[in-house]
């Protein structure tokens, strides 16, 4: 087959989940189909990520001068060279995409989000007018996208069901394929690396790390919670890609937690090994990849019970409601004080995440283009719901979208 994969989030300099599973999948597709050829439609926006792929891949560069780029080849360059390259699956990894005529075309839709009534995902975001203009696009696109799309990929069963809520298709044309940890994830036990990251950091106490885009406000007032003798020993390390919300800066004020923002990877990766804990009560996760990395690295993990977190964690993380700030400093209270039981959850952590690799990912997805391959020659297409098959709520913001 000739495969060709939109990978324009690997030459956008973006972070985040969704370019986590292109950076990921698509090498490991190259490496597990040397019998396939592969085209990669990249533009010009920063310097391509990838280097060195194998002889039987090309790597095509679409034109970027400026914003309005994206859509110009959203809408026709992307279609019309893919057409040029005669291809047998086009697959768009980051939730839309449009094949050219005659071309099975394959999206991975990695939630509901964007096919939700556009009300609700407005809602479920900041309001100035960019945020609206971005969601109002990603909205249109998507939905068009699935109208289009032979077979739809996404990352857990959390959203394979969501996404059936709101689009009227055949259930045989979803899938799920889950997520992998890195392949440069490890436990770092090497005490001089420690002592750096320590040091760089000024990390003078034990302490547990939080995403600080994802509901830190339920930490913070669990926190309050917590016994004199924890607050006073211990600390909250909140990560984040940009600036999170006013809570976690009024806590780094009070004195007892740290922000850090944009740490590099190999520092997060540390990070993750020393910590005595990772907290993650995120209010929506199509996936939940920090989970995974977390569980790699040792840190014993407390988290929600939303979306695709606990068919990602399964019995090997401590799990209660995104607001429930009372269970939550119980839960860690009991991961803090019991060492029995923080080492209980590293290692299913441990166990947990072996479980999942991209080499599996890859295989699985290869065998998908096959078979939407072989149902595209009945025209099974997909239909998007003019409404939802329930009350549409929205959802509390964090960040979780990746901007051109």
């Amino acid at each position: 087959m000739r495969i060709g994969i939109d990978v324009r989030y690997l030459s956008h300099g973006l972070v985040g989940g969704v370019h986590t599973y292109v950076k990921q999948l698509v090498p490991a597709l190259l490496r597990a189909a040397p019998e396939h050829e592969f085209v990669l439609y990249a533009d010009t926006k920063a310097p391509f990520e990838l280097r060195d792929v194998p002889a039987n891949t090309r790597v095509r560069y679409l034109p970027y001068r400026w914003a309005p780029s994206s859509v110009v080849n959203d809408l026709a360059i992307l279609r019309r060279a893919m057409a040029n390259d005669r291809l047998d699956i086009a697959h768009f990894p980051a939730n839309y995409g449009f094949g050219p005529r005659g071309t099975t075309t394959v999206i991975t839709l990695h939630d509901a989000i964007n096919v939700m009534p556009l009300r609700a995902i407005i809602a479920g975001h900041r309001k100035d007018m960019r945020t609206i203009g971005m969601m109002t696009y990603l909205h249109l696109m998507s939905r068009a996208a699935v109208r289009q799309a032979h077979g739809i990929l996404t990352v857990s069963e959390h959203a394979r069901r969501d996404i059936l809520r709101y689009c009227r298709v055949d259930p045989e044309l979803i899938t799920a394929i889950h997520h992998a940890p890195a392949p440069d994830l490890r436990p770092v036990h090497d005490p001089e690396a420690q002592a750096t990251v320590r040091e760089r950091y000024d990390l003078q106490r034990p302490y547990v790390l939080a995403d600080g885009l994802k509901n830190p406000a339920v930490i913070v007032r669990a926190w309050r919670r917590l016994p004199d003798a924890i607050r006073s020993s211990y600390t909250i390390v909140f990560f984040a890609r940009h600036q999170p919300l006013p809570i976690v800066h009024e806590a780094v004020a009070a004195g007892y937690a740290r922000l850090l923002l944009r740490p590099p990877r190999e520092d997060l990766i540390t990070l993750f090994s020393m910590a005595e804990a990772f907290v993650f009560p995120s209010w929506i996760e199509g996936f939940g990849i920090p989970i995974l990395e977390a569980m790699t690295c040792g840190a014993p993990v407390i988290a929600s019970d939303r979306g695709a977190i606990p068919e990602v964690a399964g019995d090997a993380a401590l799990i209660c409601d995104a607001e429930d700030d009372q269970t939550l400093a119980r839960l860690i209270t009991r991961v803090l004080r019991d060492r029995e039981e923080a080492e209980r959850l590293r290692n299913l952590g441990y166990a947990r995440a072996s479980q999942f690799s991209w080499r599996s990912t890859a295989e699985r997805t290869l065998a998908q283009y096959v078979r939407f391959r072989n149902r595209a020659s009945g025209s099974v297409r997909v239909t998007v719901s003019p409404t939802p098959t329930r009350s549409s709520t929205s959802v509390p913001y964090q960040s979780h979208e990746e901007t051109f």
